[in-house]
Parts: C-alpha cells; sequence; structure tokens
C-alpha cells in the first residue's frame, strides 16, 4: 500500500505483535498502518517450501502452551491443519547416546531447575549458571540445553525470568506452516511493506515518523520492534528514552538458527523423531528427523556455537549439521543429505537474534519496555509480554495489549 501522509495510529513492525495490534484495531474507527521494513509480513515467522514437498518454518515453528495459545483457535478460523503429535524432544537416537545415560542427564537437568526454581523463589543469586552443580559431567549439555530454550548460555540468563516464564507442557505444530499461517492471518491488515522507520520524534503535537518511503505524521504510535534494534538505536526516539534503550538492552535477543537437509530415502529413519549425541559440550545440534514425515531432516543450533557457524558464512550451518549426522548415523549419510536452507537471524537486520532473554538482573526490564510513554508511544513484542515472552503468541497478545492501551480501554 501507499505511505500515508497522516494515521491516527502508526504500528512499526508487521510481526505477530504488530499484526495483534492491527487487528485489535481494526473495527475502532481510527486510521491504522502498519509500517514494515521487510517485503513481507511476520517478522521472525516466515515458511518457505525450499523443495517440493517440504515445508520449513525458519522461525518459529511450534504452538507453545498449545492450550493457552491464541493462534490455535485462529488455525482453525483459517482451515490451517493442527499437528497434535508429541514432540520429540526428550526422544533420542538409540547411537551413542544409550537410554542410561538420558537418564542420567535428564536427572540432572531436572535437579539443576529444581535448583533454579528454588532459588528464584527465596531471592537467591540471579544467574543461573550458579546454580549448576559443581564437577558435573553434565554441565556442558545443560548449556546446550539453555541455547536451545534461551538462545544463550546459563551465565547470561536470570533465573527469575525463567521463572516467570509459564509453559503448560503441550506443544502443537501447524502443518503448513506457523510462518503461513501468521501471514494469512495478517494478510488483510493495512500494511506499508519495504517502510523503515529510522526515527520517532515525539517533540511536536504529533508523533512524526521517519521511514525510508518518506514521513508522516501520528497521534500515537506502537512499537514493536525487536529489542536489538532498540538497544543498537536503529530505531532512534527524540527526546531521547534512555529508559527504554537500557530496557532493551537488559533483554537481548540470543541466537538460534534453524537448517533444514534433504534425506535420500528418508523410509531408513523414523518419523518425527529426534537426534542429538552425547556429546558433552555445547557445540552440538539437536536434529528433528522427518517431521510431518517429510523427506527431511531439521537441524537446530543455539547460543555462541549458532553466531560462530553464522560467523563462519553461508552454508556453515548445513556443513556442521551433516559433519554431526555422520558422526551419530555413519558416513552413508554423508551422500544421502543435502541442504536447502538455513536461517542466520542475527544477522537478519531487521531481527539481529531470534528471541528475548533478560540478562541477570533485568528480569523487571520487561515491564520497564512495555510501559507507554507520555499516553502516546506504546510498546509491544514478545520481549515485552510478562509471562509468554520468546514465543509469537505472547508477541500477538502483547499488540492486543498496546492497542487496548492506545485507545483507552482497559487493560487486564
Amino acid at each position: 500500500m501507499s505511505l500515508p501522509s497522516s494515521v491516527d495510529i502508526a504500528i512499526i513492525g508487521a510481526g505477530a505483535a504488530g499484526l495483534g495490534a492491527a487487528h485489535a484495531l481494526k473495527n475502532s474507527g481510527l486510521g491504522v498502518v502498519v509500517l514494515e521494513a521487510r517485503d513481507r509480513i511476520g517478522g521472525r515467522a516466515w515458511t518457505i517450501q525450499p523443495a517440493p514437498g517440504i515445508t520449513f518454518d525458519v522461525g518459529c515453528g511450534w504452538l507453545h502452551s498449545a492450550d493457552r495459545n491464541s493462534f490455535v483457535d485462529i488455525a482453525r478460523q483459517l482451515n490451517f491443519e493442527i499437528d497434535t503429535t508429541r514432540p520429540p524432544w526428550r526422544e533420542h537416537s538409540f547411537r551413542g547416546f544409550p537410554l542410561t545415560e538420558r537418564q542420567d542427564f535428564n536427572a540432572a537437568l531436572e535437579a539443576f531447575y529444581d535448583r533454579a526454581e528454588q532459588a528464584a523463589i527465596s531471592g537467591g543469586e540471579d544467574t543461573a549458571s550458579h546454580y549448576l552443580e559443581h564437577g558435573n559431567r553434565w554441565n556442558p549439555r545443560i548449556h546446550a540445553m539453555s541455547t536451545y530454550v534461551n538462545g544463550c548460555e546459563l551465565d547470561q540468563v536470570s533465573i527469575r525470568d525463567m521463572a516467570a516464564y509459564e509453559d503448560s507442557g503441550i506443544n502443537w505444530r501447524v502443518r503448513r506452516g506457523y510462518g503461513a499461517l501468521i501471514g494469512a492471518w495478517g494478510a488483510a491488515c493495512p500494511v506499508a511493506l519495504n517502510t523503515e522507520a529510522s526515527l520517532i520524534d515525539h517533540s511536536g503535537a504529533r508523533v512524526r515518523i521517519e521511514t525510508s518511503r518518506g514521513t508522516l505524521a501520528a497521534d500515537k504510535v506502537i512499537v514493536t520492534v525487536p529489542t536489538n534494534l532498540i538497544a543498537d538505536e536503529a530505531i532512534r526516539f527524540h527526546p531521547a528514552l534512555p529508559h527504554k534503550v537500557e530496557a532493551a538492552r537488559g533483554l537481548p535477543l540470543g541466537v538460534d538458527d534453524k537448517v533444514m537437509l534433504a534425506l535420500d530415502d528418508p523410509e531408513s529413519l523414523p518419523k518425527d523423531g529426534n537426534l542429538r549425541g552425547a556429546t558433552m559440550g555445547t557445540a552440538m545440534g539437536s536434529f528433528h528427523l522427518r517431521p510431518f514425515g517429510q523427506p527431511c531432516i531439521e537441524g537446530f543450533f543455539g547460543g555462541r556455537f549458532a553466531r560462530d557457524l553464522e560467523d563462519a558464512g553461508e552454508g556453515a550451518l548445513g556443513a556442521e549439521s551433516i559433519e554431526q549426522i555422520v558422526a551419530l548415523l555413519g558416513s552413508d549419510f554423508r551422500r544421502r543429505l543435502k541442504p536447502l536452507a538455513e536461517s542466520r537471524w542475527a544477522r537478519d537486520p531487521f531481527a539481529r537474534g531470534a528471541y528475548s532473554h533478560a540478562l541477570p538482573g533485568h528480569a523487571g526490564d520487561r515491564a520497564v519496555l512495555a510501559a507507554p510513554v507520555d499516553g502516546r508511544l506504546f510498546f509491544a513484542g514478545e520481549a515485552t509480554s510478562p509471562n509468554f515472552f520468546s514465543t509469537a503468541h505472547g508477541a500477538k497478545d502483547s499488540g492486543e495489549r498496546a492497542a487496548r492501551e492506545a485507545t483507552g480501554k482497559p487493560v487486564p
């Protein structure tokens, strides 16, 4: 759509939060526009088809806490098939990771979580790595689990933030892709694509927004961009909002990346299986075998190792995945695997990471970032969700909350 010169409410970012705000304002009678820097909507929700018969969620892929996830009803309304198959995360290949070893690791992991949870309740040290058992051989692997959940190792994680996260343990998938669902849901929203906002000037009677396609004025603005963009001041405020910048810096986006590999002779591996080795280190991938029964393997890497792979250049995620799978399943898989696509979220200029975590001592920054400014600037995004941060539905819910704040309606 063309860029209007004036609106009642401008929304910055067409990810789940921005689209959630736009939907909430649909029948408000107000003039609304969503400004999106990319040439597509969805933000970190993005589904592609890198090969015939293969669907790949480059970003979010699971309906976490599905019994409380508002996208479940949206999927049903839009006739998107929901797969309720139990996630394979706790299931591992029998090769390289014997059952007794898996049980020992799972016990160590649960004991760590118990210690951290009790410390969060009692007001203990806020750095999660403090609660690793000294000398436990599984500590590096527990760090690796953190990179999948938080996008970083435990020395960068607040236990109070960990304790605030709500997870019902029910996780479903969208057969056509979570990104495809969010794209279909947001298709009717008034979005100006290829419109990168760089300055929000709230010094005058109306808010002035400078973008790559020109300037527009708005009575109110809802900002939904990822924290790393605010922290890096890729989008600036005038007058400056140092408390927002500092809050964003306390809630950085970690690094989590995916890679999709085509698999020849797929029937030799189980459908929806999971593969991880007994590696005693953080430089390990997790591999989803034949998701939805497709002829492929999806790899997942997190934390510092994922950043190193991004820094190594395009193709490094695929190459590393093949090496790790070959080490676990045998040299025959080298010829049977072909890289199709990979994410590099830390290198994405409009994300600069995967999803947020609170640094030690910064769990309260989520509320600071979410707070309105002068009744004209409002903030949303997964990082502002008090309990469902790092999820698409948490982002959507936060956008709806910001829309209610902007219109003066009661906020639960």
